[in-house]
């Protein structure tokens, strides 16, 4: 999977890079057709201490999940949003398998009508 790391207004260090996207390859583990992913990160303009928010993108075929989380970290922020997305792709792959099987069941019922 190919991952591209955007930071907005700001220069991010490589070794952040890398932490991101060693985190977003393990999504593989989950779901081996991943097309690419996009992860945004940026600085807010708030009081807060967690200012620092990442934004995660996904497409998979037929669909795009996203996920943003806001920290006071980039490593804390992005280990929520993988956790989102991680999620979301568990009830994906549920969704996919269900459409899969209820398809079957009407095939079948339709056979037998025959």
């Amino acid at each position: 999977m190919n991952i591209t790391v955007q930071s907005i207004k700001f220069d991010a260090d490589q070794k952040l890079v890398d932490f991101i996207k060693k985190k977003a390859a393990k999504l593989g583990l989950f779901l081996d057709n991943i097309i690419e992913g996009f992860c945004y990160l940026r600085l807010e303009n708030v009081e807060d201490e967690a200012n620092k928010v990442v934004e995660l993108k996904l497409n998979i075929p037929g669909s795009q999940l996203f996920a943003k989380a806001q920290a006071k970290t980039f490593e804390e922020a992005t280990d929520v949003a993988i956790e989102s997305i991680r999620r979301q792709i568990n009830k994906y792959k549920t969704k996919v398998k269900n459409n899969v099987s209820n398809h079957k069941e009407i095939l079948n019922s339709e056979e037998d009508e025959y």
